[in-house]
């Protein structure tokens, strides 16, 4: 492993960990990079943000690979994760406080099941308001946290398949496979509408982004780690 090798171009994969921000992981790597081979500067970047409450596969670029990033977004990615229904959150998952709470015991997993089945296909979603989506020149998360109100635009996206994994009342676990732009938080906000209820994301794992897959990515202390120090090479 040399320098010279990360400033070609090198494709990492990273398994997030909870509550870090995709920035803070790029940054964290970057600076590694730089200290471990004594380098003034290096390209990194990711295809495709992980909100901070969100784990798994988050694909790294490093030198010449960064102008790749593009490609690798644009891929189909694969998440696992819980919706709990009953509540609701201005941010759509739990970065918020409940704003608005339901009975849930009239829904039955059968509806629940059907509900979801009316999400596949291609859709038109509103991002939620907290979200990193920039409007004039800011990102809406800082306009949605400082109580502003936010209204966004629906978008089409493709949910190529979303599927209860169990059920154990008022948590649904589920696996989806969509396009570039979807917010799973927004699918959350919008089964609980479907239900006449409410809902907001508890977890969120991206498994797959094309064929990378989380199973084959390392922490960020093992990538660290196995980078060595700068005696090594001595």
């Amino acid at each position: 492993m040399s320098a010279q090798e990360f400033l070609d171009g090198k494709l990492l994969l990273i398994d997030k960990p909870l509550k870090w921000t995709s920035f803070q992981v790029v940054n964290k790597l970057r600076w590694a990079i730089r200290k471990r081979f004594n380098l003034k500067k290096i390209k990194v970047g990711h295809a495709g943000t992980l909100d901070p409450l969100a784990t798994g596969l988050l694909v790294i670029c490093t030198g010449k690979f960064t102008k790749k990033i593009e490609s690798y977004q644009a891929q189909e990615k694969e998440y696992t994760g819980t919706i709990t229904l009953g509540a609701t959150t201005p941010s759509y998952d739990l970065e918020s406080d409940f704003d608005a709470t339901f009975d849930t015991s009239d829904i039955s997993e059968d509806s629940i099941r059907e509900a979801i089945a009316t999400f596949e296909g291609d859709i038109m979603q509103h991002p939620p308001a907290f979200s990193a989506i920039k409007k004039d020149g800011k990102r809406l998360y800082e306009l949605a946290r400082k109580g502003k109100e936010v209204k966004t635009e629906p978008r089409p996206v493709s949910i190529y398949a979303f599927e209860v994994t169990s059920i154990e009342m008022p948590h649904v676990h589920f696996r989806v496979q969509c396009s570039k732009g979807t917010y799973i938080r927004s699918l959350a906000h919008d089964l609980g509408k479907a239900l006449n209820n409410g809902a907001h994301l508890s977890a969120l794992r991206r498994t797959k982004i094309g064929n990378m897959d989380v199973q084959n990515a390392q922490s960020i202390e093992s990538f660290i780690e196995t980078l060595g120090s700068p005696s090594e090479d001595q």
